[in-house]
């Protein structure tokens, strides 16, 4: 099978697409070839002339969890120094990619398709930054893991804004980083470039096409993560386990005092292309380390079937309805968003506030995730780059 022919391996094969001067890498460990060469050395040995790196959340080499990075310091595989960008945005993120003295900032990080994954806002605040200091932006496109031919949630309300959510995209996008990129460049108006991913299509899965599946943190080990994580992460928002800390992330989700009316009530619904296994874990970290926590397994047979939103909006709703004492919202703590402001984390993913309401009246919020619709249908003609 012939694999899609990502940004980063036809810059490798082609310096000038991109042009010269000193060029800054975002990037993290899935910022690699097909033969899984990182970028970074990938273009070093072609000529181009890096002289900078730059690490998002969970950092350069993947190694922090949720929330944290890496400190800056040297790349020991090329030597070049790495920058922190996690946690800085406006004039703290402006002086640190100023103090690097790069002409352009080059992107290439792969994304899982949802929009409260932070790698898509290091971006969109790095762009802001690249056209506040007169500096090109390029980005290196990869595939859309869950495809793109579906976006599923609502846009996010402005008041909601966030570093899990900057702009008014759905909770699954349906698009690449560079499609994305093209969306934002409206109102940030950034000397842009896409280098685009050839021989994708938006019909294909990630298994089709031929690319390696490289972790894009440490709890995203999967493709089947990806696909339930717009759903199951709002899970993220409450004093319940989403499966952080176990080897199933957002496919386990729990918490010590639910019991096995959670899973039969879920089969009941008879949710599209996914059933429920009621099961025990035990999470190594993260809510709950250490106890054993009853809940369920997400077991998805049917992917192009599959509503992740409606499925964990489900889930919230009979989790809630069967445990209404137990069950706690959680602060918007994990983005950086100051806990005394009263904010909930749940309504940063979700993007407003109206799901956290409904399940507080004790409404069945599920009328919130209309089918699932073309990402044509909420960009209002916005430029798609693939058929």
């Amino acid at each position: 099978m012939s694999h899609v022919r990502t940004g980063a391996e036809r810059l490798a094969g082609d310096p000038d697409l991109l042009g010269g001067g000193r060029i800054g890498l975002v990037t993290n460990p899935t910022g690699v070839l097909p033969d899984l060469t990182p970028t970074a050395t990938a273009l070093l040995a072609a000529g181009v002339p890096l002289t900078t790196l730059f690490g998002p959340e969970h950092g350069i080499r993947g190694t922090a969890q949720a929330g944290f990075s890496e400190d800056s310091g040297q790349d020991p595989a090329t030597g070049l120094p790495v920058l922190n960008t996690y946690g800085r945005h406006g004039a703290a993120l402006d002086a640190l990619v100023a103090s690097s003295g790069v002409d352009t900032l080059v992107f290439d990080i792969a994304d899982v398709g949802t929009r409260f994954y932070t790698f898509v806002w290091t971006m969109h605040d790095l762009m802001a930054s690249a056209a506040r200091l007169g500096l090109r932006f390029a980005v290196l496109d990869r595939p859309n893991p869950l495809g793109g031919t579906r976006a599923e949630g609502p846009l996010l309300d402005p008041s909601c804004a966030s570093f899990v959510g900057r702009a008014a995209i759905p909770i699954r996008h349906g698009l690449t980083m560079g499609e994305l990129a093209l969306l934002f460049n409206e109102s940030i108006g950034a000397d842009l470039t896409v280098i685009t991913a050839e021989g994708w299509r938006r019909r294909m899965r990630f298994a089709a096409t031929g690319l390696p599946w490289i972790m894009p943190s440490v709890n995203m080990p999967t493709p089947e993560t990806a696909l339930a994580y717009p759903g199951t992460g709002l899970f993220e928002g409450t004093t319940a386990s989403e499966g952080r800390g176990t080897t199933r992330p957002f496919e386990l989700v729990g918490a010590p005092w639910l019991d096995g009316r959670f899973a039969v009530e879920l089969n009941r619904l008879g949710l599209p292309g996914v059933r429920f296994r009621d099961t025990w874990f035990t999470p190594a970290y993260n809510k709950h380390a250490g106890t054993a926590v009853h809940g369920v397994q997400l077991h998805v047979h049917d992917p192009e079937a599959f509503r992740p939103v409606l499925t964990g909006v489900s889930m919230l709703h009979l989790f809630r309805s069967q445990h209404p004492g137990e069950f706690v919202w959680t602060a918007a703590d994990l983005t950086g968003t100051d806990t005394r402001s009263g904010r909930h984390f749940v309504d940063l993913l979700w993007g407003s506030t109206s799901l956290r309401e409904r399940l507080d009246a004790g409404e069945d919020p599920r009328d919130l995730c209309p089918s699932p619709c073309h990402p044509e249908s909420w960009l209002n003609g916005g430029k798609l780059l693939y058929p």
